[in-house]
């Protein structure tokens, strides 16, 4: 498979036998040089767990020391005075009866929706719609609350979802190219963190398998976080 000059330019300084400490890794990701955009920073985690017991789920979410570097729409389905704090607080669109109506309609103009408490059994018929597109607010992922403003704020500010995939894996952005070292090095740790501290009880083994890190157009290279 043919790869661009700055694929190549990172590609052909790793050790695909190696795994790297956190510091040169980074080093490496952004050897590749200055692009047209700024290259999104991915992670993904291959977890010791058995995907098909529902115990053993990985999913949830992370507000990262350093942010992400992009910021998200927001809807917030919620009631009375509380419509107005989610617009204050930065909602692309807020309300109750109103909301899930357009929404039901097929309005999908949004990253992000969060919910309060009380709302969850009129948004809970939106599965349908909100499910598929992996947008159905969940207390597992932090975007059911009572403090609307807060989840509003944080997830428009690029708080990061996650959930683990079929193979057992988490992906997520922790970043762009253009932060500093010091601050992506911040988020990995960060992220890592987190999904360590969700360990399953139920799991056996080694939870954490394999931690690669890679800019949009650039290889994974491997950490070392023995």
């Amino acid at each position: 498979m043919d790869h661009g000059k700055r694929y190549n330019a990172v590609a052909e300084k790793l050790d695909r036998n190696k795994s790297y400490e956190v510091d040169e890794a980074v080093k490496l990701l952004k050897s590749g040089g200055a692009t047209k955009f700024d290259q999104t920073v991915q992670i993904a985690i291959k977890l010791g767990i058995d995907v098909k017991a529902a115990e053993q789920a990985i999913r949830g979410s992370v507000s990262l020391p350093k942010g992400t570097g992009s910021t998200k729409r927001v809807v917030a389905f919620c009631q009375g005075g509380d419509i107005q704090t989610a617009k204050d607080a930065g909602a692309l669109e807020a309300g109750a009866d109103d909301l899930v109506a357009k929404v039901n309609g097929g309005w999908l103009d949004f990253d992000v929706a969060v919910a309060t408490t009380e709302m969850m059994p009129k948004v809970g018929r939106l599965g349908r719609v909100l499910g598929p597109k992996g947008l159905m607010p969940s207390p597992k992922s932090g975007t059911v609350g009572k403090d609307v403003a807060t989840m509003v704020r944080e997830f428009a500010a690029g708080k990061v979802e996650f959930r683990n995939d079929d193979g057992g894996t988490v992906h997520a952005p922790i970043g762009k190219a253009s932060f500093s070292e010091e601050d992506l090095k911040n988020n990995i740790l960060a992220f890592v963190g987190r999904i360590r501290s969700m360990r399953p009880a139920s799991t056996k083994g080694v939870f954490i398998q394999k931690v690669v890190v890679s800019c949009a157009m650039g290889p994974g290279i491997r950490l070392n976080l023995s």
